[in-house]
């Protein structure tokens, strides 16, 4: 199936649904084929009911202003571009507000799939 996308904006901004321990949210994330993998904002996962603060172990990650150390969660589920993933571990960060987004979908989430993504006709197709 394929998944529009408007292949003139700066980010390719892809729709996803996240299911957590109290509720639900559809995100905005950008697809990013340089992320390792997947970040989604903290307050993003609060209002779902995940508490980032507990997770004792950190994970580094090198951002664009330098190296950090965020929490690791695994979402109950999470629904983007026609694939299903549960108990996904996820990156727990804090993004700017400027940024636009919820977070980023990493290669994380497209191993062991083909992606294709036309910029001519602006659609994405995970196979």
């Amino acid at each position: 199936m394929n998944y529009p996308f408007n292949a003139e904006q700066g980010l390719v901004i892809v729709r996803a649904k996240l299911v957590g321990p109290s509720g639900n949210a559809i995100l905005r994330l950008a697809l990013d084929t340089g992320a390792t993998s997947s970040m989604i904002n903290v307050a993003m996962l609060v209002a779902i009911g995940y508490d980032p603060s507990i997770e004792q172990a950190r994970h580094q990650v090198t951002t664009g202003s330098g190296v950090e150390y965020v929490p690791r969660i695994s979402l109950n589920e999470i629904n983007a571009l026609g694939r299903k993933r549960v108990y996904f571990p996820i990156l727990a960060h804090t993004l700017p507000p400027s940024a636009g987004i919820d977070g980023l979908l990493g290669l994380d989430f497209l191993r062991s799939c083909r992606l294709t993504a036309d910029f001519r006709d602006g659609f994405i197709n995970l196979d």
